[in-house]
């Protein structure tokens, strides 16, 4: 399982968009590759149609070559549709590669530091989301690190997702201790590289260039 988040970072709503527009295209990807994709937790944009950030569990033998093929910045070149005349044109996204699941990655943490909570899907979650029980909130109890997953798999298939999302937070969490000059994954959350990115698309039919 890898988890990838896109996010437009604290781009406008044009980047919101793109997140969007990104979203589908990675769908149709991962559908052509028997990747499965869950969607975990997602913040919508102002407008309609619109994704400030997404976070995505992908699950297959070709979940981590797809989740290569986006990491890094992601360019949108296309006229602001919010906004006629506007000089701007490009607009950047970020796509972040979490850890992947691993026995040594997940093992870490022991089921008896884990709690698990059945409880009822709310708030907007896309077409991956339903209003049953299934549900998942874990939370690692030494630390107090919560987590919820609402995707329409079974509750067992959750309280996996759960587990490996907790696993990746508290994994970034040692890391920045570990590290604080770098701390990458809460600096990916307010940057995006402009130049050099891993993939350009063109107009609002989000098409490949």
């Amino acid at each position: 399982m890898i988890m990838l988040q896109l996010s437009a970072n604290t781009g406008p709503e044009e980047c919101c968009l793109a997140v969007h527009k990104a979203l589908a295209r990675l769908t149709q990807e991962a559908a052509q590759l028997a990747v499965r994709v869950d969607v975990i937790e997602q913040v919508q944009g102002n407008a309609v149609d619109t994704l400030r950030s997404v976070l995505l569990a992908l699950d297959g033998d070709m979940a981590q070559a797809l989740a290569q093929r986006w990491q890094g910045s992601v360019l949108w070149i296309c006229p602001s549709p919010y906004r006629p005349g506007h000089r701007r044109k490009n607009w950047f996204i970020g796509a972040d590669i979490f850890a992947p699941e691993s026995p040594s990655f997940v093992d870490a943490l022991h089921d008896k530091d884990i709690r698990f909570e059945a409880v009822r899907a709310s708030g907007p979650g896309g077409q991956h989301v339903n209003k049953t029980d299934s549900a998942v909130r874990a939370t690692h109890v030494p630390s107090g690190l919560s987590v919820k997953v609402q995707t329409e798999r079974s509750q067992h298939a959750n309280k996996r997702l759960a587990r490996a999302w907790l696993a990746c937070k508290l994994a970034a969490l040692a890391q920045d201790a570990a590290d604080k000059g770098r701390a990458e994954r809460r600096i990916q959350h307010h940057q995006v590289e402009r130049g050099n990115a891993t993939r350009t698309f063109k107009g609002i039919d989000f098409r490949e260039v």
